[in-house]
């Protein structure tokens, strides 16, 4: 299906070749040269302006306004109109998750200087019952973030620290015989904990690796051909580093899209660097262990419950699928050159992740309705590791998140 050339979205195929007119809904700015790509969202440095021709990517946690992307004709929807014609949850517990939230944002604010992306990410991961990847260079605070998520909750908390050598029963646990009695017992491993950081998950083999992918997707392990149940809530926060390549080994797809986000964190801005100095001159910097406020577990429960009851209209449904099958180089208004530069599109796994992240984004806001802005509010988190690119476009320097602007570009909101 051919678009007009107002209406194309820009994707580079490669070099050498002019990238097809911008979608009216690309932010303004003077026009790049052709053949090249402009880097997306690398930190710069402080008191660098913006690049010229670089667009300016919404805020991860921020509802993008409303003109943005939208295509031309045909009248929009207000917000209002992907309400339910009754309240899918009652005043009283809106009032309750609201409460809940800022309880474990203030925990976490109080061990981390700055992230509000991954503020947003952790606690809509949380509240969705789903596992993030956190990737940056060291020192990003990526584990006393997670740290700082799991003391904000009474539940079991265990680190685990991957290295080339960690065996899948360090992990999962192990069968020790008891000479006395001649039997076996079981010795449970630290992945039956609420709350399990995964530090440089890309530094563990592939078969220590591949021992998560039941205990992340069935919440099991399986120790002796017995079956053991992982606590609820339970939730992976894992690590890796994406400059170290010595010892390490890439995840496989498959469990690359067992995680519900993947966030990037990015380095913090002057004033937020300078916090960071105040507080370690104060000794604040680490924060209490032990946090002033928790949230039980059956807060945390309560929680997710409340995310499976948010209404999501039917359309809000039909644009979740025309993004993910544009993805996948077909939908509505398919993204010119796209196949020349992904190669495996979002799975079904990721129209889930889309509709999940959208319901926790609106209970976050205080809403019992997804909306659209609501979707679009995380794209880069649901969406960045679940697209699989050609060897040209890494060779280009395409990033997965230009893939992402150019299909929500492309897509018409309802």
């Amino acid at each position: 299906m051919s678009i007009p050339p107002s209406q194309q979205s820009a994707v580079p195929a490669g070099p050498g070749r002019p990238a097809p007119q911008a979608h009216p809904g690309t932010p303004a700015g003077p026009p790049q040269p052709q053949g090249q790509l402009q880097p997306h969202g690398q930190p710069q440095a402080p008191g660098q302006p913006q690049a010229q021709g670089q667009p300016q990517a919404p805020q991860q946690g921020q509802a993008p306004q409303s003109e943005q992307g939208r295509a031309q004709g045909g009248q929009q929807r207000r917000p209002g109109d992907f309400a339910p014609s009754s309240a899918a949850i009652s005043p009283a517990d809106l009032e309750r998750t609201g409460s809940i939230i800022r309880t474990i944002s203030s925990v976490f604010q109080s061990r981390v200087v700055g992230q509000e992306n991954l503020r947003m990410t952790l606690v809509a991961a949380l509240a969705a019952g789903g596992h993030v990847l956190l990737e940056s260079v060291p020192g990003l605070a990526k584990t006393t973030a997670a740290s700082a998520l799991a003391s904000s909750i009474t539940g079991s908390f265990a680190r685990i620290q991957c290295t080339p050598d960690l065996m899948p029963n360090d992990i999962i646990g192990t069968q020790i015989f008891n000479y006395g009695s001649g039997t076996f017992t079981t010795q449970l491993g630290p992945v039956h904990a609420n709350v399990v950081l995964l530090d440089e998950i890309n530094r563990s083999s592939a078969k220590t690796q591949s021992a998560m992918l039941e205990a992340m997707q069935e919440r099991q392990t399986s120790i002796g051909g017995e079956v053991y149940s992982l606590p609820e809530p339970f939730m992976v926060l894992a690590t890796q580093n994406p400059i170290e390549e010595e010892g390490t080994y890439v995840l496989p797809e498959a469990q690359m899209d067992r995680f519900l986000m993947k966030e990037i964190l990015t380095y913090p801005r002057p004033g937020e660097e300078h916090e960071i100095l105040d507080r370690s001159t104060s000794g604040s910097l680490t924060g209490p262990r032990e946090a002033v406020a928790n949230v039980s577990l059956e807060d945390v429960r309560f929680l997710q419950q409340a995310v499976d009851a948010v209404y999501v209209d039917p359309a809000v449904k039909r644009y979740i699928i025309d993004l993910v099958f544009t993805t996948r180089g077909s939908g509505p208004r398919p993204v010119p050159n796209l196949t020349q530069s992904v190669r495996v599109g979002a799975s079904p796994r990721g129209s889930l992740a889309l509709m999940r992240v959208g319901q926790a984004h609106a209970l976050l806001n205080g809403r019992d309705y997804v909306t659209p802005d609501d979707v679009r509010a995380m794209r880069y988190g649901v969406l960045r590791h679940r697209l699989v690119l050609t060897f040209d476009a890494l060779a280009s320097g395409i990033k997965p998140e230009q893939i992402i602007d150019a299909v929500f570009h492309a897509v018409p909101m309802p």
